[in-house]
């Protein structure tokens, strides 16, 4: 038997804290998102040399013996680290916003397939489907807030 409540009900239906959206869910998202690509983005350009022990050296095969993909690396990490500070100066604020999200989750989705592509290419090691997880429970981690938001919202409407 449906259980309906009348639009003079005075009881909102529960809803489970498990899909309750708050503004400390988004943030949470935004902040370990953030740090994560801080981190990593940072790390090549403090240190090329531990980058380069961990996911391989960096040398492009036209340019015999020289290691001229630095600058690519170096790239990749100066806008790994620009999403980073973006995404927490996000989650200080409590921004949300649809441009942040999109940021967000494209970057995400992003990384994740170059990760993915390149791997099975042997273009880059495998150590990179370490990131590709990471880049998976990101994006799990919006898809989750979202619907807990859209799930919020739609109470809020009953």
């Amino acid at each position: 038997m449906s259980h309906v409540i009348s639009a003079n009900s005075t009881h909102a239906p529960k809803v489970s804290p498990l899909l309750r959206w708050t503004p400390q869910s988004i943030s949470t998202v935004l902040t370990l998102q953030g740090v994560y690509y801080l981190i990593t983005g940072i790390w090549p350009l403090i240190s090329i040399e531990t980058f380069q022990m961990v996911t391989g050296r960096k040398t492009d095969h036209l340019v015999t013996g020289r290691e001229s993909d630095h600058w690519l690396v170096m790239t990749v990490g100066v806008l790994v680290t620009a999403i980073g500070a973006s995404l927490l100066v996000a989650a200080l604020r409590r921004q949300d916003t649809i441009e942040i999200g999109v940021l967000a989750i494209a970057s995400a989705v992003g990384l994740l397939c170059i990760d993915v592509i390149y791997v099975t290419k042997q273009t880059i090691p495998p150590i990179y489907l370490t990131d590709a997880v990471l880049e998976v429970l990101i994006i799990a981690g919006w898809i989750c807030t979202s619907y807990r938001r859209q799930r919020s919202s739609l109470h809020a409407m009953h």
